[in-house]
């Protein structure tokens, strides 16, 4: 195949995955806690072997590619629900629920409460606490207050405390659900946490959108130009049988 077709097909390839990145965060502009995802592209430079003729005399192809993913971490707004489980964190910070597959991170904080008066996330996911076990909520708390460093109390009565951690940025995975993974998980010491509001996602909406008409652009004329090479090719081939 033509190095030209090559560099186009790994081009046309990256813009791809970049607009699945881009329409992802625009389908979470309204997701409490999410947190936008950027495409981070690099350039691929390889050395053409000796004697192989190229139209312009280069001695080696670059290519573009999208190498990997970043993610923004910066706080979203928060929003005011009033709800007396609601937390938002701001700052660093995440914090962690039990999932059937194990610990996961989060900065979504809509919590409630279940049938056994455990605190848990929408998808019924147990909130840990700063020592990692659940928090239970006695059926005779009338009324409940979260202070800033996560400390549930009724009534002057300390409950229990919401623990936030931290983990490497380099190692955290987004999962479905908008939980993560993490390593070298800790105990923030001091947390902020903003009881009766959530944080909304950090999707800057006016952004994602011109981005996406510009990687639809980037793309439409990099298929336009792969037509081109096509036909250019066709008619090579076409020229060769007579």
């Amino acid at each position: 195949m033509d190095n030209a077709v090559y560099t186009m097909l790994t081009r046309q390839s990256g813009l791809m995955r970049e607009f699945s990145t881009v329409a992802n965060n625009v389908a979470n502009m309204g997701t409490t806690g999410f947190k936008a995802e950027h495409g981070v592209f690099s350039e691929y430079i390889r050395q053409i072997e000796a004697g192989t003729s190229s139209p312009d005399g280069a001695t080696s192809l670059s290519m573009g590619r999208l190498g990997a993913h970043a993610t923004d971490l910066t706080d979203g707004g928060l929003k005011s629900t009033g709800g007396e489980l609601d937390m938002a964190l701001t700052g660093e910070g995440f914090f962690k629920v039990q999932t059937p597959n194990g610990e996961r991170l989060t900065r979504a904080g809509h919590f409630m409460l279940n049938a056994d008066r455990i605190l848990v996330n929408p998808q019924g996911h147990a909130v840990l606490g700063t020592g990692g076990g659940e928090i239970a909520i006695p059926q005779e708390a009338a009324s409940i207050q979260v202070s800033r460093d996560g400390t549930i109390s009724s009534d002057g009565v300390e409950l229990g405390r919401v623990g936030v951690f931290t983990a490497d940025t380099e190692t955290l995975q987004r999962e479905g659900n908008n939980l993560w993974t993490g390593e070298n998980i800790q105990n923030v010491d001091v947390p902020n946490i903003a009881s009766g509001f959530l944080e909304e996602s950090n999707v800057n909406p006016v952004l994602e959108m011109a981005r996406m008409i510009e990687v639809q652009r980037h793309y439409d004329a990099g298929q336009a130009l792969l037509d081109i090479e096509d036909e250019r090719i066709r008619s090579v081939a076409r020229t060769l049988r007579q």
